[in-house]
């Protein structure tokens, strides 16, 4: 599927994780999802379907997992999402493989949206 397809759509889902080794060898165990490591702090995981990572915190958020959804063009879609009433809680930034912003919808529901250019 192009870039194209893609765009606009669920893409990857990231959870939060106080201890990154434990939470590897749960979900490993139950269910044989795969790990990439990218340093102490993160992981990326692949079940076979979906992909998504474990980012470490200090201690767990309230709001749960993070969607992330793909876009094929990343400040396009940033300014749909102000002009349609989110808002903007972490601006554009650089990661291994693209770059991507977060945001709240009008209930307050936290997204995030990437980009691979």
């Amino acid at each position: 599927m192009t870039a194209q397809n893609n765009n606009h759509r669920i893409d990857y889902i990231e959870f939060s994780a106080t201890d990154i080794t434990s939470t590897k060898a749960f979900y490993a165990t139950i269910f044989g999802w795969k790990f990439t490591d990218y340093g102490p702090d993160y992981v990326s995981f692949e079940d076979g379907r979906i992909s998504g990572g474990f980012a470490k915190v200090q201690s767990m958020p309230g709001n749960g997992a993070l969607v992330v959804l793909y876009s094929s063009e990343l400040e396009k879609t940033q300014n749909a999402v102000v002009r349609s009433g989110g808002t903007i809680t972490k601006p554009p930034f650089t990661f291994p493989g693209g770059r991507r912003f977060h945001f709240t919808d009008p209930n307050g529901n936290e997204l995030a949206v990437w980009s691979d250019t």
